[in-house]
């Protein structure tokens, strides 16, 4: 089974961790603990924007 590689350049965030981390917080408190399908969406979407925010941390051997 072959399987395509994306050819979109996902957009580095400007954005730093913890002002993203702030933007997950909001959300959370606007839906009351419950997210619907489209805060879902977002909340993805905030999540890989904060991971890619994040500061790398080297993994001990």
């Amino acid at each position: 089974m072959l399987h395509s590689m994306s050819t979109t350049v996902e957009a580095v965030s400007e954005r730093s961790a913890a002002e993203v981390n702030e933007e997950i917080r909001a959300l959370w408190r606007r839906s009351g603990g419950t997210l619907n399908t489209e805060q879902r969406a977002e909340y993805q979407r905030l999540v890989l924007e904060w991971a890619q925010a994040a500061p790398q941390r080297r993994r001990a051997a």
